[in-house]
């Protein structure tokens, strides 16, 4: 008894999520009525924010100043990634971009969704119209995770901390506007730091068969 007192507080983070597999497995996959094929498709985002698309349905104006805000922000995480490449000379955030994207691409191909019904768009929306913006996952929240933790990475904390604050805020929009998915942004999370590790993994390979290389050079000179 004392053993199991002990990892439960010593390991409590896998013991939630055991409780979890447990609750999921036992009564969500057998006692969860799945959705009827004529029915649009349930997501609890879309529940989560019905009063900020009925304010945003209401008012154009509002929608339209919103998208163009969340189109400067894309731009600001565009500009981070390139600067850090060019401007810093680090192009591990353009390799984690580049990851991302083609991933995002071929999946978004691959199982494509239908878009909402009520999706709320906007002229000043980036991509405009029924296009790669509403790929599976949301290109919006990996790059700007992408370049939070590159920020972390550089000890720019504060500039950190203001992209994943953005982020939240451009998730509520997207969700508010039907522009994407709950899985979307959460996939969008995880692929953010899913490709900066790869990223972080393909430097650290190149970094080594370079040294490999100088090595064998330097031997063969002597």
């Amino acid at each position: 008894m004392c053993n199991a007192v002990h990892v439960v507080r010593v390991h409590w983070v896998p013991c939630l999520l055991a409780l979890g597999v447990l609750f999921f497995t036992a009564v969500e996959e057998y006692m969860l009525q799945m959705i009827p094929a004529s029915s649009e498709p349930f997501d609890i985002g879309f529940v989560a924010t019905r009063s900020l698309y009925r304010l945003l349905a209401s008012s154009p104006y509002l929608n339209t100043v919103l998208a163009a805000l969340n189109t400067v922000f894309v731009g600001m995480q565009t500009m981070y990634i390139v600067w850090t490449w060019l401007m810093e000379g680090r192009p591990r955030v353009i390799i984690s971009a580049c990851f991302m994207f083609t991933c995002r691409g071929i999946l978004g191909y691959s199982t494509q969704l239908p878009l909402p019904q009520d999706f709320l768009g906007s002229g000043v929306d980036f991509p405009v119209g029924n296009v790669s913006f509403f790929l599976f996952y949301s290109g919006h929240v990996a790059g700007s995770m992408i370049a939070s933790l590159d920020m972390r990475r550089m000890k720019r904390l504060r500039l950190a901390l203001l992209f994943d604050i953005l982020n939240v805020l451009q998730s509520i929009r997207l969700l508010g506007t039907r522009g994407q998915y709950t899985i979307d942004l959460a996939v969008g999370v995880g692929a953010g730091i899913l490709f900066d590790s790869l990223a972080g993994k393909y430097e650290e390979l190149m970094r080594k068969r370079h040294n490999v290389g100088s090595g064998i050079s330097f031997i063969s000179a002597r």
